[in-house]
């Protein structure tokens, strides 16, 4: 099925249809190569393998990316020492925009830049922020796009699941 594009308001939408992503569940976390914010070595998120992983694809032209970061802070604080951890993946293509983002929405988590776009590819990005939620034995396990508070409970929950999870 191919995704309905609508603009409104300026702001780019995607609707999918649920059966389309819902042949993305419960298959194997795609290989990706991402560059850390602050330099260093780029790395792959297979070396997460083994936590629940909560990856975040974000812009710094997002508004709702920049709703969701202190959400992202929060989980952070109240999961990571128990197996959470959750990457920031930035798709802009100007490093200034996401640094001034991060300036004014500053992350607790690991952020990191998709800079060849092949993650967002790999993972098929559609919206923003899309976010993925990855078991401990690396598989897909959840997808959302978008983000609104109202979905926080959930989210919260599937995590606080997956992470129960042996």
């Amino acid at each position: 099925m191919i995704p309905r594009i609508l603009t409104l308001f300026g702001v780019l939408l995607v609707v999918v249809s649920t059966s389309s992503r819902a042949a993305d569940i419960n298959k194997p976390m795609p290989a990706c190569m991402l560059a850390p914010f602050d330099g260093g070595q780029p790395y792959d998120l297979q070396k997460f393998k083994g936590k629940v992983v909560y990856i975040d694809f974000w812009a710094s032209w997002c508004g709702s990316c920049a709703k969701s970061f202190p959400f992202l802070n929060t989980m952070h604080e109240a999961f990571k020492d128990k197996g959470l951890q959750i990457v920031g993946v930035n798709l802009d293509e100007d490093s200034k925009a996401a640094g001034t983002f991060l300036s004014n929405s500053p992350a607790q988590f690991v952020v990191a830049a998709d800079i060849s776009k092949q993650c967002a590819t790999n993972f098929a990005v559609e919206a923003m922020p899309s976010t993925f939620l990855i078991d401990k034995q690396g598989m897909i396990r959840y997808m959302h796009l978008g983000f609104r508070d109202g979905e926080t409970k959930d989210i919260e929950e599937k995590v606080a699941q997956l992470l129960a999870e042996r």
